[in-house]
């Protein structure tokens, strides 16, 4: 009896030796944990930093995110051009853990940001104009360190701010971070969470890679039924929220006439409310979008007495769609439907 049980504990012993616990990963907002997610199917669940009915631009963990940051073997963002305030929290709390940023992948497509209220200008921008947008690794790494210096910077008629927990904005100069909505950038980061996942968990590498390569054909046939269905509708004219759309609206060629707020969604000045109602009566707009993530008593009060008829949501987060796999896919189709509405 005694040999049986040292012969078990052995046993027991041994095994723990070659069985690999699946890694902790955390994701800041909804769409790319979607992407992690898909990767991820049948071996674990990521954790998510952010909901989608929160602002990712200024946001407090909650005690159990901030738990999950800490637990974290691996950690997806966007990078603290979207949440500034997260870049701390990764050092203090995630230390430990690898953390990718998927606006610094070489791959990902990029467009700085827009400047003034509207964008007419830009409405002869398509697909073809992603070459041009897409810019190098120097270019990129010179603005994530020029971000520690120039916060404080005012950008036109926006003052770079912080609010009551000590955050640092936007000083809207460099790259809009808003790039998921282009699925073309979908696709280069579900290679990316395939590759930085089967390193840290190789027992599973092979349903990483399968899952990988589902998703990415899933992105391939979603591009390819946008492109159809935007296509269909011609010219649209809308307004929207703030400007977190030119992924989408320049992979798909359907172009915002303006956007009542900037990139992080600031209080829109008098200045910018006057250039938004004049585009609105000069092109005649009948349709703008509310983001269910702010307050939408501000997008009547600016359209008030104008020619718009259609008050719809546009959502870039997806408050509204079930957090998991599918979020990212059906995010896409529910951005499709808003526009469509305006036809």
């Amino acid at each position: 009896m005694r040999h049986s049980l040292f012969a078990y504990a052995a046993l027991g012993l041994g095994m723990s030796f070659h069985v690999q616990a699946t890694p902790n990963v955390a994701v800041d907002i909804a769409p790319l944990h979607s992407l992690v997610s898909q990767v991820m199917e049948g071996v674990g669940e990521p954790d998510l930093l952010i909901p989608p009915e929160s602002s990712p631009h200024e946001y407090t963990l909650r005690p159990s995110q901030a738990k999950a940051l800490s637990n974290a073997d691996v950690v997806f963002w966007m990078g603290e051009g979207l949440t500034p305030w997260l870049e701390k929290a990764l050092d203090n709390v995630a230390g430990s853990a690898e953390k990718v940023k998927m606006l610094a992948l070489e791959q990902t497509h990029t467009h700085e940001y827009r400047e003034g209220a509207t964008f007419e200008a830009h409405s002869d921008h398509g697909d073809e104009h992603h070459d041009d947008d897409h810019h190098d690794k120097h270019d990129d790494e010179h603005h994530d360190d020029e971000k520690h210096h120039d916060e404080h910077k005012d950008h036109d008629d926006h003052d770079a701010h912080k609010d009551e927990g000590g955050h640092h904005g936007h000083d809207h100069q460099g790259n809009d971070p808003h790039a998921w909505l282009d699925p073309e950038n979908a696709k280069a980061w579900v290679a990316l969470i395939q590759e930085k996942l089967s390193a840290a968990d190789p027992d599973n590498a092979s349903t990483y890679k399968r899952n990988a390569a589902e998703a990415t054909a899933s992105l391939n046939a979603l591009i390819a039924d946008t492109h159809t269905k935007l296509g269909k509708l011609g010219d649209v004219k809308f307004i929207v929220f703030h400007d977190a759309y030119q992924y989408f609206e320049k992979r798909f060629n359907v172009i915002a006439a303006g956007a009542i707020s900037l990139g992080d969604a600031e209080d829109p000045s008098p200045k910018r409310i006057k250039e938004i109602r004049e585009t609105v009566k000069a092109l005649n707009v009948n349709c703008v979008f509310t983001e269910p993530q702010y307050n939408p008593g501000l997008v009547k009060n600016v359209f008030e007495g104008t020619s718009i008829t259609t008050i719809g949501v546009m959502d870039p987060l997806g408050a509204a769609i079930p957090v998991g796999s599918a979020q990212y896919n059906t995010l896409i189709n529910a951005m499709v439907n808003s526009i469509s509405q305006c036809k």
